[in-house]
């Protein structure tokens, strides 16, 4: 296992991404003053983001169904527990986009190659305990 996000697996047999972009922040505010410098005072945090970035080659990776499960994630409007494999725990995440590019296509029109982008803000606003909650009782009524 790579990462977690929610109850999806990031494996190399699923969405096995090649690069992780994390971007955190701290916010100021700016106050001008005559003769001299503006003053900056601390205001908090900006939003933390983490990129996925990564090429399916659905012959030997995962493919259209990994990706339309991270999809179905994203239409949840919720926040999803990111737990790397090591056993960090970043925190919870909404999906804001997903980017694919297909190329190289068979003669039916599936592509050989998907390169993905999946990004993720945190939102740790919300109740966890609510949301795997629910995710068990929708994978039980499947």
């Amino acid at each position: 296992m790579m990462m977690a996000l929610g109850l999806f697996v990031f494996s190399l047999s699923t969405l096995p991404y090649q690069e992780l972009k994390r971007r955190r922040g701290w916010r100021y505010a700016s106050n001008n003053r005559v003769g001299k410098k503006p003053a900056r005072q601390y205001v908090g945090e900006a939003d933390e983001t983490i990129n996925l970035s990564g090429v399916l080659l659905p012959e030997l990776t995962g493919g259209d169904l990994s990706l339309a499960v991270i999809e179905a994630m994203a239409d949840q409007h919720t926040a999803w527990p990111l737990i790397e494999g090591t056993g960090h725990i970043y925190g919870m995440f909404t999906i804001d986009d997903i980017d694919t590019t297909r190329t190289l296509f068979f003669d039916d029109g599936a592509a050989r190659r998907i390169e993905f982008t999946i990004a993720l803000t945190r939102n740790d606003d919300i109740d966890m305990l609510g949301i795997v909650t629910d995710a068990i009782k929708g994978a039980i009524s499947l």
